[in-house]
């Protein structure tokens, strides 16, 4: 960074970090990404966003960064702050159109009512019939706590290990490989963990709740 470079990409509170011990100049950028700013903007980095984007943007100024956002979906809040940032003729790409509710025909949906106390039995079952023991698992949880309760919980049979936040990068990379060679069969993960996650040949997913 310090001898120049063309592309940076980071977190925001890194870059923030950066910003503030005068690591970084983005006086001269010209182009600004955001990924995932739906999840970036709802998740408590807006005021990180915000600070940095600061340093870039100068109001109503005709120089300001070429604005690119990405998103996979896009609340009406979500336009409310891509005016502040991108000019007021600023173009809108539509990937997904009217397909939001098709889903691949190769796959199966099953949607399995049960109480709360029960969930760790009945995906231990799913498990076990739809994956058996060497197939590939993912489970997603909403809360740190839950993935941990569910990776440790005897009614999973199969070798488990949890994905989420709190856990080292270096450790998720660790964790990640294991899961892609087969180590281990049954990978559990927070849904924001889990985003932008490729791994091949997965048999089953599981959400232990229905996505809100």
């Amino acid at each position: 960074m310090r001898s120049g470079i063309d592309i940076l990409v980071g977190t925001p509170g890194r870059i923030k970090d950066h910003l503030q011990n005068g690591k970084l100049d983005l006086s001269k950028v010209k182009h600004v990404v955001l990924d995932e700013v739906d999840q970036m903007l709802d998740m408590g980095f807006a005021e990180q966003v915000e600070d940095i984007l600061r340093v870039a943007y100068k109001k109503d100024s005709e120089d300001n960064p070429q604005t690119l956002l990405f998103s996979a979906t896009c609340p009406h809040w979500v336009y409310d702050v891509a005016k502040k940032y991108m000019k007021s003729r600023y173009e809108q790409i539509d990937l997904i159109g009217k397909r939001t509710q098709k889903a691949a025909t190769t796959v199966e949906h099953l949607a399995i009512e049960c109480h709360w106390s029960q969930r760790a039995a009945v995906i231990g079952d799913v498990i076990q019939v739809y994956s058996g023991s060497n197939g590939r698992t993912i489970v997603f949880c909403e809360t740190k706590k839950e993935a941990n309760e569910l990776a440790l919980n005897a009614s999973i049979k199969q070798d488990c290990q949890s994905l989420h936040g709190d856990i080292p990068q270096k450790q998720r990379e660790i964790t990640l490989k294991g899961f892609r060679n087969g180590t281990f069969k049954v990978l559990v993960a927070t849904n924001v963990a889990a985003r932008g996650l490729d791994i091949p040949e997965v048999d089953l997913v599981v959400q232990s709740s229905p996505p809100k």
